[in-house]
């Protein structure tokens, strides 16, 4: 015979148990997005040689964001 506390329905996780599912998609494709930009400049002021001083700082400028847009797509908790 199984008693009460023994079912193992009353061991299940309810939803305020369940860890909070962190990561959004939109905007680690806005990151991805970022870095493709930081490729095409470093790309572009490559093919002059690397004279554009403005394109290689616009590539470091878009990679830096870059990075920091993942990292703040990973960190923050994603919406119910």
């Amino acid at each position: 015979m199984v008693e009460e506390t023994e079912r193992p329905e009353a061991d299940a996780p309810t939803e305020t148990d369940a860890p909070t599912r962190r990561g959004w998609v939109s905007l680690y494709a806005a990151a991805f997005a970022l870095l493709l930009g930081a490729g095409v400049a470093i790309s572009a002021s490559s093919l002059g040689s690397l004279r554009s001083m403005g394109l290689l700082r616009l590539s470091a400028g878009l990679s830096i964001a870059a990075i920091v847009l993942a990292a703040v797509a990973v960190v923050l908790p994603r919406r119910r």
